[in-house]
């Protein structure tokens, strides 16, 4: 989702074609059409695909969409905007992966009437091997291709390359300008009454980052009259009992330094990854409710 109205189709071809979207609210009808942008990138000795980028829109909210991509007639997808307000539904998963725990949890997924997915970190797991991020990308097409995904990175997006995020910046653009961030590494926006906060566990975060200043400026713009919730996604919990991650400074330093910007800011709900295990805590500082998860919910 770009901004109110909008949406990023993202796909990645062999070859070249156009990076060019038709859309339209009835089957077959693609009235509409846009252009994006094509790029690729290096990984040591590997070259991805085409990587086509088209933002379409305006849109209208609740509406389902038919569109198709480039210059395969053959090929065509639907999908759903998110509601202007209340209600709406979100799934929320966590270090997804690719085995067949991952193929469970997109089938629940796929039978909920969910208007949005939002992931806290972990997505592909290639861990610097490359096609993985290939095969991720066609195992979650069937679901991201009908509603809009929303993540931010994990430790596992980080991978040995210069600079960092190399693959997961080139292949999950989010919409990190319209919220003025300068990274697509955190990011917020706003959807039907919800406004979302998209951390980076893995970037600067001290009060002298620009992570931090973004977050302040972010927080004070928030008007609870138009979104009474204010939910918050980070990869590292800053509260876990599991004994293989204490200590972190992903936890640690980044909860000395944010949480009580998320306290002033009545932050209601926060949403972890990394642990890999469902946990639930209220903080003795914000008390609100902080989970941790890597399972699928929905809210």
């Amino acid at each position: 989702m770009v901004g109110a109205d909008k949406m990023r189709i993202s796909w990645i071809t062999d070859d070249q074609t156009p990076a060019t979207v038709a859309y339209g609210t009835s089957p077959g009808d693609y009235a509409k059409s846009a252009t994006g942008t094509t790029s690729f990138y290096q990984f040591d000795v590997y070259k991805s695909g085409q990587i086509h980028e088209v933002v379409i829109g305006p849109l209208h909210p609740d509406t389902v969409y038919y569109y198709r991509c480039g210059g395969n007639s053959a090929r065509k997808f639907s999908f759903k905007t998110a509601p202007s307000a209340f209600p709406i539904k979100f799934a929320i998963v966590g270090d997804l992966g690719q085995t067949e725990h991952t193929n469970s949890t997109l089938q629940h997924i796929s039978e909920s009437n969910y208007d949005m997915l939002l992931l806290p970190g972990d997505l592909s797991y290639a861990d610097s091997w490359q096609p993985r991020w290939d095969s991720f990308g066609q195992m979650m097409e069937p679901l991201a291709s009908r509603r809009p995904w929303m993540v931010t990175q994990g430790n596992h997006e980080v991978e040995i390359s210069t600079p960092p995020f190399t693959a997961y910046n080139a292949r999950w653009r989010m919409p990190f300008e319209d919220s003025g961030s300068t990274s697509n590494l955190y990011y917020s926006f706003s959807v039907a009454g919800v406004h979302v906060v998209m951390l980076g566990s893995y970037t600067d975060f001290d009060p002298s980052s620009a992570q931090y200043k973004w977050l302040q400026s972010d927080l004070a713009q928030v008007d609870r009259t138009k979104t009474p919730w204010l939910v918050v996604l980070i990869h590292a919990p800053w509260y876990n009992t599991n004994k293989a991650h204490q200590g972190e400074t992903e936890s640690v330093d980044m909860k000395k330094y944010m949480e009580s910007l998320l306290y002033n800011a009545r932050a209601d709900v926060v949403f972890t990854g990394h642990v890999h295990a469902y946990e639930r805590f209220v903080s003795n500082a914000i008390r609100r409710r902080i989970v941790s998860c890597c399972c699928y919910y929905i809210i």
